[in-house]
């Protein structure tokens, strides 16, 4: 199946569901090239930011997961790789 290279911005509004997607993030981390993890200043929620690559199975497995978590909001962009099937 295809790669896909996307990103994803999480708002993690509530902090007792952060275990549950460290959890999620750690065991599809065969797919994760980059994880930032930001505090925001003055504000009770975080933002962590990722940069995956990977099958559209593989990358909607763990959005979705992510997206099914209460306190936790997630949006995706994906956007076929044509960078790596020039190297290969």
């Amino acid at each position: 199946m295809e790669k896909r290279i996307g990103t994803a911005l999480i708002i993690v509004d509530d902090k007792s569901e952060i275990e549950k997607l460290n959890k999620y993030i750690g065991f599809h981390s065969d797919i994760i090239i980059s994880r930032q993890g930001l505090p925001l200043k003055d504000r009770t929620n975080n933002l962590i930011s990722l940069i995956y690559e990977g099958t559209t199975d593989e990358i909607g497995a763990l959005t979705g997961k992510i997206g099914r978590l209460k306190g936790i909001r997630i949006k995706s962009l994906v956007i076929k790789n044509s960078i790596a099937e020039e190297v290969s």
